[in-house]
């Protein structure tokens, strides 16, 4: 972190800026935002976001590289989750990093996981403003990456999410989207786009093709649809869809339904062995080959420490249990025993993952102590075009995990945006 604009932060800080801040964000949103937004954004070498982002999308071209690792990937899709006309690449791109300390004391950034599935873009850039207007930050401090400004940005996205229809065409959909936390960013989206924002429950078929009705209750046909609905909650709210997701539906996705499995948590063991195999990802094996097969010797190896037993009351301190496809932290249990992992049917074995516990340092300085940071890219992938890193997030939080959900009755925690000082072109 840089501690010069740190410090200068700390030292200006007014609690009137903040209220300030959540002012210009909910407005610009159009929406209360429900989650909560910290206090400060942090200040970054440009240097450490490019290198993550380089680093998530080489971890991607290794994976969509990888026919094996595609196909045993595309079988771990759910039943009634395999969408037709799956694209050739995933549209959205998250990639989501810690910062720990090496054993000679310098900090790197270690994979926390990568998700081919859309964030909050829209809302992301209309809180790296709000910070920018209400606190008067200095106007050389950049957000964006890959050299692009606000304009840039929004034309990326457009071009992504719209591929080339009538906005008239293209909607976002998700599953009850008036209630969903993430509403201020729909709505950013659809302002900025001039897109609907749809319910998937409510679009209709007429024929293999799929509608959506407008305000004046018009039957609109649907030519694209940037899809925000997680199949995750899909599954666990047991949705029942007015239309079968396999059916080849005369429709195009911006961000395929499949790629939300493909590039997921179920990559992280193959990113950690054989030619695929990156530093940037800390070891982990599948809960079906630590019980069953070689995982545990391979975590051994890899330098986790292990318990010299493997009764059911042991604990794996440095071990995360994941569900492969949960979402924002969903399900993760910390310190699992063989008692809990055992307890898991073997035919559901497959369907989680043991991960090494990563040791957040805590970077950020604050009036409530040192915080720690989690850092993600979002990266937009358009048709014809490139992967590409598009704007950073952050996570500041001070529990063991650092969702905005898991650090409540806290200041100076919650959803935040990383600034750098921009280089000056040679």
């Amino acid at each position: 972190m840089i501690s010069e604009l740190r410090q200068g932060f700390n030292r200006k800080y007014e609690p009137w800026r903040y209220q300030r801040l959540r002012e210009l964000v909910e407005g610009r949103c159009g929406s209360p935002v429900e989650f909560r937004i910290a206090e400060t954004p942090v200040f970054l070498p440009q240097t450490a976001l490019e290198e993550m982002a380089a680093a998530g999308a080489e971890l991607t071209r290794r994976l969509m590289g990888d026919p094996g690792y595609l196909e045993a990937a595309r079988k771990a899709i759910p039943d009634g989750y395999l969408v037709a006309n799956q694209t050739a690449h995933p549209h959205f791109l998250t990639a989501d990093f810690a910062l720990v300390e090496t054993p000679d004391g310098k900090l790197t950034p270690r994979l926390v996981e990568i998700q081919a599935f859309p964030s909050v873009y829209g809302y992301q850039q209309v809180l790296c403003s709000g910070y920018r207007d209400a606190y008067e930050l200095d106007g050389e401090l950049g957000t964006f990456l890959s050299g692009l400004d606000e304009d840039g940005y929004w034309d990326l996205l457009r071009r992504t999410i719209l591929g080339g229809h009538h906005r008239e065409n293209v909607v976002l959909t998700e599953l009850d989207p008036l209630h969903q936390k993430t509403l201020p960013d729909f709505k950013v989206t659809a302002d900025r786009l001039g897109i609907a924002v749809v319910d998937i429950r409510e679009l209709e078929a007429v024929g293999n093709k799929l509608h959506y009705r407008d305000v004046a209750g018009r039957l609109i046909p649907i030519h694209r649809i940037y899809n925000r609905a997680i199949a995750d909650e899909l599954m666990a709210r047991g949705v029942q869809l007015p239309l079968d997701l396999t059916q080849a539906w005369d429709v195009e996705w911006a961000g395929h339904p499949n790629w939300y499995f493909l590039i997921s948590k179920f990559s992280i063991p193959w990113l950690t062995r054989g030619s695929m195999r990156h530093p940037v990802v800390p070891p982990a094996v599948l809960v079906s080959d630590f019980l069953e097969g070689a995982g545990r010797a391979e975590l051994e190896a890899a330098g986790v420490p292990m318990p010299a037993t493997a009764g059911p009351e042991t604990t794996y301190s440095e071990l995360l249990l994941k569900p492969l496809f949960s979402f924002a932290g969903k399900g993760i249990e910390f310190d699992p025993t063989q008692g809990q992992l055992e307890a898991i049917s073997s035919e559901r074995r497959g369907d989680f993952l043991l991960q090494q516990r990563m040791r957040f340092v805590p970077t950020i300085e604050t009036p409530f102590g040192w915080t720690q940071a989690e850092i993600r890219i979002l990266y937009a992938w358009p048709d014809g075009g490139e992967l590409t890193p598009a704007l950073s997030l952050v996570r500041l939080g001070r529990g063991k995990m650092m969702g905005v959900d898991h650090n409540k009755n806290q200041e100076w925690v919650g959803a935040s945006a990383a600034f750098f000082p921009m280089r000056v072109n040679e």
